[in-house]
């Protein structure tokens, strides 16, 4: 629709990757954050992809809904991991779909699952191809299975149904974030969701992930703008009651949330929408120590207040996106509201982080009608180009990615020199030494969500060795704090050497059981959850 064409590799649309001389400038700055890189400027992957021929030819039930072409085929074929995106840079193709299916219904997505289940292949449920963790790789899915079906739900898609009295919207899977929120804004509404991943990613992709999105506190993840929703699985449709809230049992709502395609295809969801905000009220604080912020966000986090953001960034986050260079750490504070001014909200905020000696260093201001404000700033488009950044890092040598968790306020001091310490020392060892950055993503009650960024030197030719060694040190070190193994990028194949140890060996076969029930041939994304 929009006439551009997203990249096969990198993040993003093909013609926003950097061009030599942006390239250039990039060396310069990784070299001025990490003195002992040398970064340079590395050929480009062939714009068209090496991909090899398809194991089976589409059968007759699908004949209308798949296609086999090459450049389809390879787009399908991973998500955006640092590992997906080495590969993407040596042209590698080889574990690529043998099909690309678009059904347009949850009949033409059982009918696929009913061919696969017939044929003995494999099922890998695709949105918007982001994922960060292996969940949508075709080769590794693949095992012993003799061909593998992208399943792509881009034609399940749009505004079905709106029901304004209960501000609810019935939305199709494979509606992108950019689409879903231009179909509610002739309603006055919006679903208010915006991940990183938000110009790329599904609302199926969303729910199948239990993705984090816009508030950094209250309503976190997508599970709480879920009403109820509808999976295709090979044993049937299981379609979850609407209710606002039951106390019926264990919420089968819940079951469906975070199951990454194991289960089956997510193809529709009613989804709890709001009133697109009148006002906000914002301003910009400073910490001469990271602690005195974690100490702010802690108290905002306590008050009640629920800010709709309430991000910190140390020190090295903050020069990263181009906020602060002073080495100070800063709190992006905001509020927002359909139905009132922020003001009163935005003032206390502030009493507490002056208690935790911040200085307001921007605003406060209010803006009266958002609609005439620009939503963006430097942070929201640094926030949203860093995947780009990611991509344009590689292509000059540089290694560069992130990992989160979330903790107890108890726990976090602790954590995090755990975790710093270990990134530190394995940069130090795999890359000659490299930057670790840390902000708040989310605050809870009970905790924050850290999100961690790493960047060192790359060894060419040992990409992924290297990558591996800087992860697992992450995820050890995660897992030895207490933190858990993810907050908000799921579990896919990444992390499920540390999901498995970190969740009840009980809840793991109870899991199992229920992958057994819906789809006794384990034919949905293998090597996924369960």
């Amino acid at each position: 629709m929009t006439g551009r064409t997203r990249s096969l590799w990198a993040w993003g649309w093909q013609d926003k990757f950097p061009d030599d001389p942006a390239r250039n400038g990039l060396a310069q700055l990784a070299r001025l954050i990490t003195p002992k890189a040398t970064p340079a400027l590395r050929d480009l992957p062939a714009r068209e992809p090496n991909v090899p021929a398809p194991r089976v030819t589409i059968p007759d039930a699908l004949q209308g809904l798949a296609t086999q072409a090459p450049r389809d085929r390879a787009a399908h074929t991973r998500g955006r991991a640092f590992p997906d995106l080495v590969a993407g840079f040596a042209n590698e193709y080889a574990g690529a779909p043998e099909l690309v299916a678009r059904p347009v219904n949850a009949a033409e997505v059982a009918r696929v699952l009913e061919v696969a289940e017939q044929h003995r292949w494999c099922v890998v449920p695709f949105g918007g191809g982001t994922s960060v963790v292996g969940g949508v790789d075709s080769a590794l899915a693949r095992g012993d299975h003799a061909a593998v079906i992208s399943l792509d739900l881009e034609r399940c898609a749009g505004l079905h149904e709106l029901d304004a009295e209960s501000r609810l919207a019935r939305l199709g899977a494979g509606t992108l974030g950019p689409a879903l929120e231009d179909a509610l804004a002739p309603h006055g509404f919006t679903l208010r969701h915006f991940p990183q991943s938000f110009e790329f990613s599904t609302l199926g992709g969303w729910l199948a992930t239990r993705a984090g999105g816009h508030y950094a506190t209250g309503p976190t993840h997508i599970d709480d703008h879920c009403h109820a929703l509808e999976l295709v699985t090979p044993r049937g449709t299981l379609a979850t009651h609407r209710h606002p809230a039951s106390g019926a049992g264990p919420e089968p709502t819940r079951l469906v949330l975070g199951s990454e395609g194991s289960l089956g295809v997510i193809t529709e969801a009613w989804m709890r929408i709001v009133p697109k905000p009148r006002w906000r009220a914002q301003a910009n604080v400073t910490f001469a120590t990271f602690a005195d912020g974690v100490a702010a966000v802690r108290a905002l986090a306590q008050s009640g207040l629920q800010p709709a953001n309430a991000r910190l960034l140390d020190p090295d986050e903050a020069r990263l996106h181009r906020v602060r260079f002073d080495g100070t750490s800063v709190l992006l504070l905001g509020f927002e509201s359909a139905d009132h001014p922020m003001t009163a909200w935005l003032s206390r905020a502030l009493e507490l982080a002056r208690d935790h000696h911040g200085t307001v260093v921007s605003g406060p201001t209010e803006t009266a009608d958002v609609s005439r404000s620009n939503d963006a700033g430097a942070w929201r488009q640094a926030f949203f180009d860093a995947p780009y950044l990611q991509s344009a890092l590689l292509s000059i040598g540089m290694l560069s990615d992130t990992f989160e968790t979330a903790c107890t306020w108890a726990q976090f001091a602790a954590l995090h020199e755990r975790v710093t310490t270990a990134m530190h020392a394995a940069l130090s060892a795999e890359c000659g030494g490299g930057v670790v950055a840390c902000r708040f993503t989310h605050a809870y009650p009970d905790g924050p969500a850290p999100y961690y960024t790493f960047i060192g030197p790359l060894r060419i030719g040992d990409e992924l060795a290297q990558w591996h060694a800087l992860k697992t040190a992450a995820s050890e070190a995660l897992a030895s704090a207490g933190g858990t193994i993810t907050h908000h990028h799921a579990i896919g194949r990444t992390h499920a050497p540390w999901y498995r140890r970190e969740r009840p060996p009980l809840f793991g076969t109870a899991l199992a059981a229920v992958k057994a029930a819906l789809d006794p041939a384990a034919i949905c994304n293998p090597g996924v959850l369960t």
